[in-house]
């Protein structure tokens, strides 16, 4: 018999259309060639629907896309998909984020043929040899990666972008847009030159951020305090600063330490000279200090010495040390026993090595003679902290791991409780956390202190070069200004942060936010308007783009010497500037007629209503979006939502590009269709939950699809006759009803980014109940028919957003038309029931209990018997339901009853468990409950229970005279009823 199926007819006599069976490379290859051809995803304004505007950050593409970066960019697309089926005008555009120098350093690492760069490029990313050539300049590189990667893997990945509007921050009109956005931030005095520190790329040799690093993106400026002692060397007077965070400790120093074996040098620091490490000269050097090194000493020539004490003029030895890091701070150290753990171990072990001692020529009796000098007071601890830390600890040697710990511990309780003693003067009697910062400033004015600024650990630039902490003087976003930061929480306060704890991070971030320099010596991007030698950096060129995305295609018709500030001014503030924020002064001469066209667009999308980003880029990017939205535009025009994601791994492990431990989106496509991969990943974790990519998991959401596929084309083939829906029984009444729950559920989950709990309601979870329908009924009945059918139709829609292509196809198999033509099912009151739901739950919980008794006792029941709870035990229950779960006041009402008080402890009893019962179950439950004939629903039954254990079903009233060879009667309780099998 043929099949009615889009433009297939049923045709007499002839044989059915042979079965489609699951292809995905084929399938989806159709559906991107229809889309593209369609231009499915191109949106304008339509003045009779909603708009949506969804963004994500555009991609840069210094190399290659890999699965890590692919739940990213699916996330939005899903929900783009959702809205545009719940009826909505929906925008979801993407561009190339190309500014800076790691592309520009990606080059010249090709050009100069760097192995670890060619073994990224060609056997990570598979670039043919014969193509490299096209790699050899940096636009030339960059589109490289965009069209055979980027690009390329998004359309197979089925990303509904209007691709229109792609454009790179290289383009001439795109940095016309960026210019007007400076120009405007320094009109209204939020950019300032000058003096601060920076991360300062030694092999780039200009300032970096937080975006360009491949380690240390979460590492922290230190501000070191120099304490300038002082010594004489080759009878010179030379400065030995030591680093510390703990100034006010100065008056503690027993003996400093430097390492035998670095280099250290004598060099003229502004004026004076200094001996430090010759790592740390040249980080005095981007200090902005005038540097100057004189020569390489031997640092045996200061072990054994002694240095002066700045403060106190105590002469302290200096001792050799291995411990040193020369590379961190000044390579020279000074010791506080007293109350640094770590020092106090380390005077104990050099007190016990007298070889050692005499090999740098110090008399043993010296080092002996060194005893800790205590500052301050705490409760808690005696004299001399350290030792009592120490001790407690139980610590033998510096090798000791609690030491870390222990240090850290005494740290933050001297910090927090620790009073300094009388020999600090005026300080005396302070708390640390009170009079740090006065001390400090105190002595540095004396000129006693200096200070140096130091990363919290190593930080590495992604084009491979070491970074330190650099003074430039240079141009800087003022994010510390507190109007401007009012106005950013103004914007959290208005944005929807999914999920919710995230607005406290972003609160958090801009206040701690400060200067943010916002230039490069060069690299690709905007020029800065007012000097040309420096680049805007990337993070500071993608704060506000997400307008540019309105206008983008329609600007490719606008000379870009037309695009001035008055352009762009009229754009976005109206003819006479008069839509301007508050605050803002815009004084439009003449308003450009083409920028006023635009404008209309524009307004039409804005502002955006959802961004998908990474849960790393709230320290930087996503709160400068904040920032500058609240800034340049009326708060109508804020960000209306964010939606955080957390990262991907890959078996376990971080993936990682220069280690090849990376999956291709395009290799995983071709392996496991497109929908596979989306699915696992959205299925796998919420989006702001980090994921694990595992092959195995991966092949098994692959044939989960097939078989959802498999049984899809059991139901297109299955002819349902005319008046079917009349037909509908219990059993496709419960299976409806919990169809229209999943559309509620699946919804409110969709509404909330909740992309796993919604793909799982509507895939698994409903699995699970198809499972228990095919189980309990026949499905070759016509009303089952029915019920299937418009099961498939719903499940459609509801998994269209997560797998696409396959939805698509199945949808026009089944209906004649793509599911995103149709729309985003809505529950059907007439088929919601809660009765019905629990009457079926009743069901499944006895034949859970009859299969528990049956396994328990080891039997093979030939005979069933169910006895329902006597009435007085349904009358306990709707008490309960009436008087609410507590047993005092249930037996207050139930003892009115006389026929109840007879019955004494048994009454109690069974009010208890109602009591639980009760308390359970929602209202509606609750009154379905009480609706329900439970007798009638067994014996309605009986022939499913009898197929189920192949055996006999009798079903009895407990107070109905039963036959009760078992004795098992009594025990019924409403809504579980006694079971005895035989």
């Amino acid at each position: 018999m043929g099949v009615l199926l889009g433009s297939q007819t049923e045709t007499v006599g002839m044989t059915a259309p042979p079965r489609e069976t699951y292809e995905p490379g084929e399938l989806e290859r159709k559906w991107r060639t229809r889309w593209d051809e369609q231009g499915r995803y191109e949106a304008d304004p339509q003045d009779d629907e909603d708009s949506t505007f969804i963004t994500v950050p555009y991609p840069y593409p210094s190399g290659g896309m890999h699965i890590g970066h692919v739940r990213t960019f699916t996330v939005p697309d899903v929900y783009a998909r959702y809205r545009r089926l719940q009826g909505d005008n929906v925008l979801f555009p993407l561009g190339w984020h190309v500014t800076g120098t790691p592309i520009v350093g990606a080059v010249e690492r090709l050009k100069e043929g760097e192995a670890e760069q060619l073994s990224v490029l060609q056997d990570t990313y598979n670039v043919p040899k014969d193509e490299l050539e096209q790699l050899e300049t940096p636009m030339g590189y960059a589109r490289y990666f965009i069209e055979n990667h980027y690009k390329k893997g998004f359309k197979q990945l089925g990303l509904s972008v209007d691709w229109r509007r792609e454009f790179t921050t290289n383009d001439e009109r795109y940095s016309k847009f960026i210019t007007w956005q400076y120009e405007t931030l320094r009109e209204r005095g939020l950019l300032e030159k000058g003096l601060n520190p920076v991360n300062y790329c030694t092999n780039e040799e200009q300032p970096v951020t937080t975006h360009d690093l491949l380690e240390g993106e979460d590492a922290e400026f230190q501000e070191f305090t120099l304490v300038k002692f002082e010594t004489e060397i080759d009878g010179r007077d030379v400065v030995a600063p030591m680093a510390t965070l703990r100034p006010e400790t100065v008056r503690g120093v027993t003996n400093a330490y430097v390492n035998p074996d670095a280099e250290y040098v004598l060099a003229d620091v502004d004026g004076e000279t200094w001996f430090a490490s010759s790592e740390a000269v040249e980080k005095f050097e981007l200090q902005a200090r005038e540097v100057e090194v004189r020569e390489t000493i031997d640092p045996a020539e200061i072990i054994g010495e002694r240095v002066t004490n700045p403060v106190t003029g105590d002469e302290v030895l200096v001792l050799p040390a291995d411990f040193v890091d020369a590379d961190n701070a000044t390579g020279v150290v000074m010791s506080v026993p007293a109350h640094s753990p770590d020092d106090y171990v380390a005077l104990r072990e050099a007190k016990a090595d007298d070889e050692r001692m005499r090999e740098y020529g110090i008399d043993p009796d010296d080092v002996a003679a060194i005893e800790p000098v205590p500052i301050l007071e705490i409760e808690g601890y005696g004299e001399i902290p350290a030792r009592d830390a120490v001790q407690s600890a139980g610590i033998e040697s510096s090798d000791d791991p609690q030491l870390e710990d222990v240090t850290a511990d005494l740290y933050q309780d001297e910090f927090h409780s620790g009073e300094l003693l009388d020999s600090y003067g005026e300080f005396a009697g302070e708390r640390i956390e009170d009079v740090r910062e006065r001390f400090r400033d105190h002595y540095r004015d004396a000129g006693l202190f200096d200070l140096l600024y130091e990363f919290t650990e190593e930080v590495v630039c992604r084009c491979g070069g070491d970074v330190e902490v650099a003074q430039e003087d240079t141009w800087f976003l003022r994010y510390s200004d507190e109007e401007w930061s009012h106005k950013a929480h103004d914007a959290v306060a208005q944005l929807e942060a999914i999920p919710e704890s995230t607005a406290e991070q972003y609160d958090h971030t801009i206040d701690w936010l400060e200067e943010w320099p916002c230039i490069r010596n060069y690299g690709l991007g905007t020029r800065l308007p007012w000097d040309e030698d420096f680049v805007i950096e990337p993070l500071s060129d993608s704060t506000i783009y997400m307008s540019y995305y309105t206008i983008a295609h329609r600007l490719q018709d606008v000379p870009p010497e037309e695009m001035d500030r008055a352009f762009f001014d009229t754009l976005f503030y109206g003819a006479d500037g008069d839509e301007a924020p508050d605050g803002a002064e815009v004084d439009i001469d003449e308003p450009n007629e083409t920028a006023l066209e635009l404008r209309e667009e524009w307004d039409y999308w804005y502002p955006v209503d959802f961004r998908c980003s990474g849960n790393d880029l709230i320290q930087n990017h996503l709160t400068f979006y904040l920032f500058h939205h609240a800034e340049l535009f009326d708060p109508a025009d804020w960000p209306q939502g964010i939606t955080v994601m957390g990262m991907g791994l890959l078996e376990g492990k971080k993936m990682s590009s220069s280690k090849g431990h990376v999956v291709l989106p395009g290799e995983a496509i071709e392996e496991y269709g497109a929908d596979t991969v989306r699915f696992f990943l959205l299925n796998s974790s919420e989006p702001w939950q980090d994921f694990d990519w595992r092959a195995d998991q991966v092949a098994t959401t692959r044939d989960q699809l097939e078989r959802f596929w498999s049984r899809a084309q059991d139901v297109i083939d299955t002819d349902v006759p005319d008046g079917a829906r009349d037909k509908l029984q219990h059993i496709d009444r419960w299976l409806l009803s919990k169809l229209q729950a999943t559309i509620r559920e699946a919804t409110e989950s969709m509404d909330r980014f909740e992309t796993r709990s919604a793909s799982q309601a509507a895939f698994y979870q409903f699995d699970e109940h198809l499972t228990w329908y095919r189980r309990r009924t026949d499905t070759d009945r016509p009303g089952a028919k029915w019920a299937l059918r418009e099961v498939l139709r719903t499940r459609l829609g509801l998994l269209a957003p997560f797998v696409p292509f396959m939805a698509n196809e199945l949808h026009e198999q089944l209906e004649g038309e793509p599911v995103e033509d149709a729309a985003w099912p809505e529950p059907d009151p007439a088929f919601e029931s809660t009765r019905t739901e629990v009457e079926e739950r009743l069901v499944a919980d006895v034949v859970d209990d009859i299969a528990d008794i049956a396994d328990v006792t080891d039997t093979d029941p030939e005979t069933i018997r169910l006895y329902v709870a006597a009435d007085w035990k349904q009358t306990v229950f709707e008490e309960v339901v009436e008087t609410g779960p507590d047993v005092g006041a249930v037996m207050g009402e139930v003892m009115q009853h006389e026929s109840l008080r007879e019955k004494g402890d048994a009454v109690n009893d069974l009010a208890q468990e109602m009591v639980s019962v009760v308390r359970e179950r929602d209202d509606a439950t609750l009154r379905a409950m009480g609706e329900i004939d439970e007798q009638s629903v067994y014996e309605a039954a009986r022939s499913f229970l009898a197929r189920e254990f192949d055996a006999t079903v009798e079903v009895y009233a407990e107070d109905g005279d039963p036959h009760d060879p078992g004795g098992k009667a009594g025990q019924a309780e409403p809504f579980r009823p006694a079971v005895h099998i035989e």
